[in-house]
């Protein structure tokens, strides 16, 4: 099986030595991604936005791939802090609104950049 590399410069560049994402097979697997937006700048003062500009990144990185976030099996959220939970669902809830993905959610002791949040998924491709 054949491993691709997705990038996209409409998502935030690797902080690192790592892609933004990989398809394997009819499997896309996306690097978590933080809430940096457009500009490049980290959203650092409120949940809901951060979360926004996280699954905006992850749909770049899935359009990219030729595929859509109805198409995303499972996700993987890491929050800062367990009490902003509901409001990252909120956001969340707006983008699977129908056959959610299946879903870890956990608070590590620190993210990159000291971020509020970071979401990384796996879709399919077809």
């Amino acid at each position: 099986m054949n491993k691709t590399i997705v990038s996209t410069e409409k998502a935030p560049a690797a902080l690192g030595p790592y892609s933004q994402g990989v398809k394997v097979g009819n499997l896309l697997y996306t690097s978590g991604q933080l809430p940096i937006n457009e500009a490049g700048e980290l959203v650092t003062d409120d949940i809901k936005r951060a979360t926004t500009v996280c699954l905006d990144n992850v749909k770049a990185i899935l359009e990219e791939a030729g595929t859509t976030m109805d198409k995303v099996v499972k996700t993987l959220v890491f929050i800062k802090d367990m009490n902003d939970f509901a409001a990252m669902n909120e956001v969340y809830a707006t983008y699977f609104t129908s056959n959610p993905p299946a879903r870890s959610c956990v608070q590590p002791a620190k993210l990159p950049k000291d971020a509020l949040i970071e979401i990384e998924v796996i879709a399919i491709v077809e």
